[in-house]
This record gives structure tokens, sequence and C-alpha cells, in this order.
């Protein structure tokens, strides 16, 4: 058996992969990433790594060489409220990325495409996401997903692509690219606090969300490629406890240390993003296992183990109309 996971470098990559490589050993795992966004030292030595661009690189020699099973696509920028800055780079990496990776799926008969999509895409939507819901987006990057699953969704009808999409979300752990300032709220905070810099919360701090530990999505994961009542499903996957960003905010200072909490300006995203995940419970077996503290002590035992990478800025953006302040150069 043969699994190729695009994104290895990430945190959703490299943990699947070592959770694969020690729970399925019949399974060889080839790896895809272009080290923009993930760290050679998250891979697993065992791991056949490829270093490629989806976007630019002959991602078709990776197929050729290697006949997949199951392929996990997880390989994005997924600087949610960046986006709307860096729109053209965030459909390129998206969705472009996306749509090589599905047409080599086809034409080299991948048994399942697993395709990690967002809660970005329902948007505002109804107080809590189900995903029988009307996808409704409102930033480029949810746009982006949303349009990806519409894309594979089409695969399958016309061309026999089987697919389960999976709709992750706030996923933190060990591995997470916490030097982006960007993305990545836990992990931007854990940083800031290693520099001994202040907690930023953008806006009032009552946006809602519920957070999800890496540990316990693996296993879910690698069912969604396996399992014949995953076929052809979307299945929100993740936290079922739902937090305030001050909140969580709190519970981190209880873990690294008093700390000072500053407030930015708002700025347009989603003001409650809850899921519902009954599905994924019934259908991958989800559970729940790891409290929010629980995951951030651990996390922030790995984080003060790390080497001072430099911060990730953009040195130019698309477009600075309108562009926050606190990512102004």
């Amino acid at each position: 058996m043969k699994v190729l996971i695009t994104g290895v470098a990430g945190l959703l990559g490299s943990r699947l992969a070592d959770w694969i490589i020690e729970n399925v050993p019949e399974a060889e795992v080839v790896g895809m990433d272009d080290l923009s966004g993930g760290y050679i030292q998250n891979v697993n030595p065992k791991v056949n790594f490829w270093q490629m661009n989806l976007v630019d690189h002959p991602i078709e020699n990776c197929f050729m060489n290697h006949n997949f099973d199951y392929v996990f696509h997880f390989a994005a920028y997924a600087a949610e409220g960046l986006s709307p800055f860096i729109r053209s780079f965030n459909y390129q990496n998206n969705l472009v990325a996306t749509s090589r990776i599905v047409n080599n799926c086809i034409k080299y008969n991948v048994k399942r495409l697993i395709f990690t999509s967002s809660l970005a895409v329902y948007g505002h939507g109804k107080s809590t996401f189900d995903e029988n819901d009307r996808p409704e987006p409102i930033d480029p990057y949810g746009i982006a997903k949303y349009a990806c699953e519409m894309d594979i969704k089409v695969a399958g009808e016309q061309h026999g692509l089987d697919w389960c999409i999976i709709r992750p979300h706030n996923v933190y752990g060990i591995n997470q690219n916490i030097w982006d300032k960007y993305r990545n709220v836990l992990g931007i905070w854990m940083v800031q606090h290693l520099n001994k810099e202040p907690l930023t919360i953008y806006g009032d701090g009552l946006q809602q969300r519920a957070f999800s530990y890496i540990d316990d999505t693996l296993e879910p994961m690698w069912k969604a490629a396996i399992l014949p009542e995953a076929s052809k499903e979307i299945i929100n996957l993740g936290g079922t406890v739902e937090y305030s960003i001050k909140e969580a905010s709190e519970i981190l200072k209880d873990v690294i240390g008093e700390c000072e909490v500053v407030f930015k300006e708002g700025r347009h995203e989603v003001k409650r993003s809850m899921p519902t995940w009954q599905k994924s419970v019934d259908i991958l077996g989800f559970e729940h296992k790891t409290h929010l503290r629980d995951g951030l002590e651990s996390m922030w035992k790995w984080a003060q183990e790390q080497p001072q990478r430099k911060r990730w800025m953009w040195e130019k953006y698309e477009l600075d109309t309108g562009i926050y302040s606190y990512w102004k150069k």
C-alpha cells in the first residue's frame, strides 16, 4: 500500500505520516512539500520525501514513480485573514495546486483523495455549522477551499474519482509553524511570549472558536481514506468545546505564566465558528480526548525546545489598501 501526503512538513502532514508509520506497517508513505511553511525536521526519516511546489514543479513524476492507493492533500496556505491581501497567491497555492493534484489522482487511478478543506467555507453561516449547510465564504481563502470542494465533486461525477472532504478547524499541537505571524493564534501567542512580547488579540476577543488537538484527529483522518462509509462524504473534524479567543488566552496564560494581553483593531472575520461534530463520530470514530489546557501544556513544552527561527513576514503584499495596522510595514 502506498500513500501520498502533500504538505508533509506541516502540522497535519507530518503528524499523520508519523501515525501511519507507527500504526500501519504495510503502508509506504511518500511526502511532498516545498518547505515554504513547514520544516524538514518535522518529516519522519521513513518518509520518501519529494521537495516540490505543487504549482510549478512536475508533480506527475512522483505519481508516475509510485502507484498511490490514497492521497492526502493537506498542502495549503491557510492564512484566512491575510487572503484578501494576497489574492493571486491564495488562489494559486490553494485552488490551482489542488486542481493539479486532482488531475493526477484521476490519471493514475488513485483509490481515494482525502482533501482538507476548512470551516472558512461556511462564512458567517448559521449558529452552528453543519455539513448540509450551504457554504457562503466571506474571504478569498474560504472561496478557494469551496472551489476545491466543488472541483473534487465534479471529478467524482465525471471521472469516477473517489474522495472524502474533511473540514478541520483550529488544529494545534506539536510541529505547528508557530513562526508565521498571520495564522495559528495559539502558536503566535507562544512565540510572542518567548520573545517577551504581549499576546495580541484582534478585536474584542469574543470571537468563538473550537480548538482541535492534532493527536485527536489522526486516526479519523486515516479512516477517511480506508472506510467505505467515508466515500464521497464531507465531514467536520475537530474539537467539540467552544471557547472565546479571550478565554483561550487566559488558559494559555495559566500554562506559560503571567503575561500582558493587548487588543488590536478588529478584522474582517467570522464572529462564531462552531461546527457540528456528530458525523465525525458516526463515520470516523472521532473522540475529543484532549482538553485545551492539556493540549497547550504539551505544545508549550515542545515550543520551548524549538530553535529561534525567524518569524515569517511578507516582504510585499499584493494589495495594501485596507490592510490592518499590525500587518503594515
